[in-house]
C-alpha cells in the first residue's frame, strides 16, 4: 500500500486525482480502498470514494433479458452512460483525491477518467471461497454469469496490462 501513497501527488489546491481500485469481484477492492482512506486521513489529506456498485440498475433491467446472464453481468449490471456521465464526467470538477473502486473499471468507456489504476490481483479460487457457503452452492450462477463475464474482460481488457500498479490480494 505504501507504493501506492507515494505514486499519489500532493495536490495543489483546485486540483484532482482519480485514483481507480479495479479488480474482479471478492479481490479485496474494497479492503484496500478503506485502506488507502484510513491511512490519507490520518495526514487531513482531502479524499472522496465512490463504489460503482453504487449505480447498479433495478433488477428488471439487468436479469432475464434475453442476453447470456454474463452478458447482462458485464453490459447491463450498471447504467454505463450514467455512470459515465454522472459519475465519473463529474470527477473533472473534484479539486482532491478520489477513489472510485468497482470491478471493470478499466472498461474502454471508463478508463480515460483515471489518473492511475491499481489492479487487485486474487485467484479466482480464492475469490470464490470468500463468498458465503450459501452463496458457493449455486456453482452455476458463478460459471454462467460472473466467471464468463470475468473472462470476457480480462481477455478483451487486459486488466493487468493497463493497469498502473498491481497489487496481489492476500487472505
Amino acid at each position: 500500500m505504501g507504493e501506492i501513497l507515494r505514486r499519489i501527488p500532493s495536490l495543489d489546491e483546485g486540483k484532482r486525482f482519480v485514483l481507480g481500485i479495479d479488480g474482479l469481484s471478492r479481490s479485496g477492492k474494497t479492503t484496500l480502498t478503506e485502506k488507502i482512506e484510513k491511512e490519507l486521513q490520518k495526514s487531513s489529506f482531502p479524499v472522496v470514494t465512490y463504489h460503482i456498485d453504487d449505480y447498479v440498475v433495478e433488477r428488471e433491467k439487468r436479469y432475464n433479458t434475453g442476453y447470456e446472464q454474463w452478458y447482462e453481468y458485464y453490459f447491463l449490471q450498471w447504467d454505463v452512460k450514467a455512470l459515465k456521465e454522472d459519475l465519473f464526467k463529474a470527477l473533472v470538477k473534484e479539486n482532491r483525491l478520489v477513489i472510485v473502486e468497482g470491478v471493470f473499471l478499466q472498461r474502454e468507456e471508463w478508463r480515460s477518467f483515471f489518473d492511475f489504476v491499481v489492479y487487485v490481483q486474487c485467484p479466482r479460487e480464492e475469490r470464490f471461497l470468500r463468498e458465503r457457503e450459501e452463496t458457493r452452492k449455486n456453482i452455476d450462477k458463478f460459471k454462467e454469469r460472473y466467471w464468463k463475464a470475468e473472462d470476457y474482460y480480462i481477455e478483451t481488457v487486459e486488466p493487468e496490462r493497463q493497469a498502473n500498479f498491481i497489487v496481489k490480494s492476500t487472505s
